[in-house]
């Protein structure tokens, strides 16, 4: 594994990317194996240190706690074509309109023509979040279950198939 610990957009060991938005993943190791089974390089961006199988085509790209730090470390490697990881709506929609591929942790596949929607349904649960007494909360997003990963290594499987 090579740890960088500045912005190398420039060193690319595939032409095609996967970059994953680290911090909070629960499919680190699944993007692993199907990323190495198609012989695409992985780009895992944090603000902590993870601890990645030794590969030339496993890359940690370190990153300061500064707001939206790791958003912005992927958002400068990104070329169009590229595959971002992410559960992030406003860094999934970032990620579109570099002319990334993007899919979430739990197999959904952020489009263009889905973007929108998703940060004005965001904006919305955010805003009633924040005017309800905390006992009738709005709460947040269904937990992570063994359906979502297996949906997602399909649909992470497929999408990098049809990008080749």
């Amino acid at each position: 594994m090579t740890t960088e610990t500045r912005q190398a957009t420039h060193m690319r060991p595939t032409a095609r990317m996967v970059f994953v938005d680290a911090d909070a993943c629960p499919v680190r190791e699944e993007v692993i194996r199907v990323a190495l089974r198609h012989g695409i390089a992985v780009r895992f961006v944090a603000n902590q240190y993870l601890r990645l199988p030794d590969h030339p085509l496993l890359l940690m790209h370190l990153v300061g706690d500064g707001f939206d730090a790791a958003d912005d470390a992927i958002i400068a490697g990104l070329v169009a074509g590229d595959t971002v990881v992410t559960g992030d709506i406003l860094l999934a929609e970032r990620a579109l309109k570099s002319g990334a591929q993007v899919i979430s942790p739990k197999g959904d596949a952020y489009t263009m023509d889905t973007i929108g929607a998703q940060v004005a349904t965001r904006a919305l649960l955010a805003d009633l979040r924040a005017g309800l007494p905390q006992e009738g909360a709005v709460s947040g997003p269904r937990p992570f279950a063994k359906a979502d990963r297996s949906r997602f290594l399909e649909r992470f499987d497929l999408m990098l198939r049809r990008a080749k």
